[in-house]
Parts: structure tokens; sequence; C-alpha cells
């Protein structure tokens, strides 16, 4: 829905406030320490020439060099002859004291770290859960570090289960279709720039078509501009627009997601699929494919974990990427066998 995008104009306007960015996309396989303490190592040479080296640097960099160390991570440069505290192997303990330490340097070059993670759904339960703690000591001790996190809806709820208070420590305003005036603008303002205009009917053919969904819009925009000799933009653009569009999809996301899927995971995802674009009662997947509740779950989390799918609410089961229900229909016009 545009998350990462949202994600990289923070990060930019933190930059020109002068705050000390971060941006980390979760890479699933990895530990988050592994992954954070490159980053953070950039940030604290940065914060380093901003002022020379004190006794709170210093502190930083020592609890760096203890956080690599004992969870693996490959940072360079840095003097492990720091004297400094040894890490507990708590990530919790270790990361909250890392945090802290970073955070105290920033405040002392009256400037904020702002760390940006995207795809946050992935992490480790245990790794988000230290995440968590370590921002709420920071919003304790108002220390200068900051935190925006881009995820799929059932991100509020992984918060939750990591951390009963994450739903106090943190804002999660969702990210959804654009609505009508902002999709219309999308498309034409962009176009206009180069002199092209949209007939009506072709916009609203596209509005439909796309649901107003934003990454849609760029597409089915993208088409339209090859699609059309001149300006301006008629329905028939659009509607042959539309079936280029729809193949291109086809084989660019939709196919790499389920080319990811196990066999069973496709036979639930097509049984979803059969009840539309609408997320739809789990008990009524399973049912469709005549197995209990018990059984029908573990594929379902599988789904959820995977990203393919998301619960809005107890009980529901949604697609993550809108059209792929009309997708899943294309490639297995079958009724979905066990």
């Amino acid at each position: 829905m545009g998350k990462t995008v949202l994600l990289n104009s923070f990060e930019a306007i933190a930059d020109e406030e002068g705050c000390q960015t971060a941006l980390i996309e979760i890479e699933p396989s990895l530990p988050l320490a592994q992954q954070l303490a490159p980053p953070l190592q950039q940030i604290l040479h940065r914060l380093d020439r901003m002022k020379k080296a004190g006794a709170e640097l210093q502190k930083a960099f020592g609890a760096l060099r203890s956080f690599a160390s004992m969870f693996k991570a490959t940072v360079a440069d840095v003097d492990f002859s720091l004297a400094t505290t040894p890490a507990t192997g708590d990530l919790t303990i270790d990361l909250t004291e890392l945090f802290i330490a970073i955070a105290e340097a920033a405040k002392k070059r009256d400037t904020a770290v702002v760390l940006l993670i995207d795809e946050i759904q992935y992490l480790q339960k245990n790794d988000l859960s230290a995440l968590i703690m370590a921002m709420h000591k920071m919003a304790q001790r108002q220390l200068p570090l900051l935190l925006f996190g881009g995820g799929l809806p059932q991100l509020a709820k992984l918060a939750g289960d990591a951390k009963s208070y994450a739903e106090r420590l943190f804002d999660y305003p969702p990210i959804g279709a654009l609505d009508e005036a902002g999709a219309r603008l999308a498309l034409t303002a962009p176009a206009e720039r180069e002199g092209v205009k949209y007939n009506k009917d072709a916009l609203d053919f596209i509005i439909e078509q796309t649901g107003r969904y934003p990454f849609f819009l760029q597409v089915w925009g993208a088409h339209c501009w090859e699609a059309a000799a001149k300006s301006p933009i008629t329905l028939a653009d659009a509607k042959r627009a539309s079936d280029t569009a729809v193949a291109a999809l086809d084989e660019g996301i939709f196919k790499v997601r389920l080319a990811r899927l196990t066999d069973r995971q496709k036979v639930y995802a097509r049984a979803m699929a059969a009840f539309g674009p609408e997320p739809v009662n789990s008990s009524d997947v399973a049912r469709a494919l005549k197995l209990s509740l018990s059984q029908a779950a573990p594929i379902r989390d599988e789904l959820i974990k995977k990203g393919m799918t998301y619960s809005p609410e107890r009980g529901l089961i949604g697609f993550t990427v809108p059209k792929f229900d009309e997708f899943m229909r294309r490639a297995m016009p079958d009724k979905p066998q066990r």
C-alpha cells in the first residue's frame, strides 16, 4: 500500500532535520542483532564526526563491540580495546543498553537517531519483544532514539503478542487504498505534467479495476501511457491497458508469490479465492477443504507467516495483496483438492 515509500519519505525528512538515520529491510532468515549492528555502527561514526570523541561515545562504541561479539554480528573498525561491560547474551538487556548508549551520545550532540525498519512483521517473536522493550526504555528516559516500522496488517497483533504494552507504546496508522480524489490525482497529475489528459470514463474504469490500490494505479497508469496513441486517454485505451496490466501482474508479482507456496498452501489459498476478494471466515475455508479447524489452522498460520495472508479480526483470513484471489482462480481454475 506504500509503506516503503512512506519510510523513505520519513528518512528524507529526518535527514533534512539533521537526524542520524538507518533504514533496514528485515531479512527473515537473519537475527535482528546481526541486521542492526552494521547500520548502528555507521550512526556512531557519523556522531563521532560531529564532535570530538567523549566518554559517552566511547561507551557507545564499547557497547556496540560487546553486542556484536555476543551476537556474532559483523562490524568493522571498532576498537576492541574499548573498556565496556560485557554483553549478557540476553537480547532484551543488551539491545536496551546499546540503544541507551547510542541515544545518550546523540543527545550530547543535539541530534536524534531515527531507525526505520521495513517488513517488521518478519521479526521473530523474541527479537520483536526485545526491540519493543528497548523502545519502551527510550520513551521512559525520553532519549532521542525513535522507531518507524512498516509491516503487514498483522503487525499490531504481533507486537501485542510480543509485549502487552506495545499497543500503548506505538501508534498503528493503517495504510489503505487511496480515496477517490487521491486515486484520480495519482493518475491525472503525472499525465498532465506531460500535456496528456484522461477521459472521465477511462478514469472511472481504472479506479474500478485497481480498487484505488497505489501500486496498481502505477501499473495501470504506465500501461495506459503505452496503449494510448494520443491525448486524451480513452476508455478503449484503458481497457487495452487493463489486459496488459493484468498479464504483467500475473507474470510478475503474482507468479512469484505463488511459487513461494507449498502444494498444501496453494490449495488453501485457492479455497480462499473461491470466496472472492474480501476476508473470509477461516471455518468456511476449512469446510470447503473438508478439513477440521484444527487441521486447517497450521496451513492458515503458514500463509500468514509468509506474508501472503493476514487476519483482520479473529476468525477471518484475507489476502495481503488485492486481486490475488482473481489470479488464483486463473492460475488454478479447477476446484482445490486436498
